[in-house]
């Protein structure tokens, strides 16, 4: 039975890296009819906080990757964490240390002078042969893994390939802090092993970590799960994304009126390709998902990909459900949507002309509340002439006896010829007095749907 999991730090907001890496778990699982699990990894105990929890549960509900085990929280497993320490210890593969700060720092200090690779110098390891001073009294000491001091440790990445680190560039790893609580590389372990994940699939800022973690597992006589190690995600200039510079956070791409489905289909490229499609639904992209095709190299994240693949889905998207999402911003920005037009058939209208949420939102406020146009536009397309022109095509309005777009559409072309105009020189100061701006869909179908009252009354205001 495939078993993955995602397992994030809880000392933040969830990253754009995250929810790919917990995609291609989610997708993995789910191909082979597998269990995905959720892990909150919180052993951070200073950074982590319960807001980044609630953070994770929210953005992993907002993209829509379920997960079948979970959430379960590290916090509460370190008396295990702290038997299977015990064990190692008993066992010979991990070993107190006493070295204080001052010592490290020293130690640290002294390597560099040299031109050595700053390391511990495992003076507190037990070896055949070497005495070890008296424990110093009142200094509470770390657990430090026995890391061997020879060999290589090797796997097949089933992301990256052939992967060999020597034990010679490894430290003996602390794996219990001075108060007893036991760290990320160790509880990672445990985790994985006791939850039988057979696939860790995480990103490549992970590889070190993988050859300490394999000993341990090798100590603990445990299986060895399949790695893989997802490229990195890099900006639109190919340096790593920061909070900074980049949107990271999921909830970036919410408050830009990013779809989640969009987002998903769009994070699912980077790094893995079928072939040259593009846009896919989420049960293509588990029916097609293999860890083989995975990209070995860096990824670009480009912003104006991701919007041409929102466009798509907002096209595509139920009206009811758009309307759900957009009310929330017209009223943000002070807009009261009314029954009539209803919302939704605005947006059947003008979702063609929007790549995010926000926009979409503005494209449909003039059929709710009047705009204000600039001076310069009043000037430029209403002038004393135009807005006379204005007066008569309002009297053919109101004399139609049917309000329909149909209906409208068949008055331009007789009022044009009777005032010598081309078709331009009626629809934009049409669209700027009634809509307050020269950008509108069909201005037959948008003055349809806005009503005769409310054409009427704007083009008399």
């Amino acid at each position: 039975m495939i078993r993955t999991r995602f397992a994030p730090s809880p000392t933040g907001y969830l990253h754009i890296g995250g929810v790919r890496t917990a995609l291609f778990s989610w997708a993995f699982a789910r191909h082979h009819g597998g269990t995905f699990v959720l892990r909150i990894e919180d052993t951070d105990l200073e950074r982590s906080t319960p807001e980044s929890v609630q953070a994770i549960l929210d953005g992993m509900a907002w993209v829509g990757l379920d997960y079948d085990e979970g959430p379960i929280y590290q916090t509460q497993r370190f008396d295990r964490y702290k038997a299977v320490i015990q064990q190692l210890v008993e066992a010979g593969h991990a070993y107190l240390c006493y070295c204080s700060k001052d010592e490290l720092e020293a130690m640290r200090a002294e390597q560099e002078a040299r031109g050595d690779k700053p390391r511990y110098d495992r003076r507190w390891r037990p070896e055949a042969g070497k005495t070890l001073p008296p424990a110093p009294e009142g200094v509470q000491p770390v657990v430090r893994f026995k890391t061997p001091l020879d060999g290589v440790v090797a796997w097949d990445d089933a992301a990256k390939g052939r992967i060999e680190i020597a034990n010679a560039e490894l430290d003996d790893l602390i794996i219990a802090r001075p108060d007893g609580s036991p760290t990320y590389n160790f509880c990672v372990v445990v985790d994985d092993w006791e939850m039988n994940i057979t696939h860790v699939i995480r990103g490549d800022d992970h590889v070190n970590n993988t050859p300490r973690q394999i000993n341990i597992l090798n100590a603990l006589n445990a299986p060895l799960p399949v790695y893989a190690h997802l490229p990195m995600i890099l900006n639109a200039d190919g340096q790593k994304m920061s909070k900074r510079r980049d949107a990271v956070s999921v909830v970036d791409y919410a408050d830009q009126g990013i779809l989640p489905e969009a987002l998903l289909n769009y994070l699912a490229r980077l790094g893995w390709g079928h072939g040259d499609e593009e846009l896919f639904s989420m049960a293509q992209f588990i029916a097609w998902f293999s860890l083989e095709a995975v990209s070995a190299s860096a990824s670009r994240f480009d912003p104006e990909k991701l919007l041409w693949l929102n466009a798509q889905y907002i096209k595509a998207a139920d009206n009811a459900r758009l309307a759900a999402l957009v009310a929330p911003r017209l009223a943000t920005a002070g807009v009261a949507v009314t029954e009539s037009p209803a919302l939704s058939d605005v947006l059947e209208l003008v979702k063609p002309r929007a790549q995010e949420l926000n926009t979409l939102a503005t494209e449909c406020d003039y059929f709710y509340a009047r705009r204000h146009p600039e001076a310069a536009e009043l000037e430029k397309h209403l002038p004393d002439e135009a807005r006379a022109r204005m007066g008569r095509f309002a009297e053919r309005l109101a004399a139609l006896p049917e309000w329909s777009a149909t209906a409208i559409h068949d008055l331009f072309k007789p009022f044009c010829a009777d005032e010598g105009i081309k078709m331009g020189q009626l629809g934009m100061p049409l669209r700027v007095l009634v809509c307050g701006t020269t950008q509108t869909p069909s201005v037959d179908a948008v003055l349809a749907l806005l009503g005769r009252e409310t054409v009427l009354a704007r083009m008399a205001g």
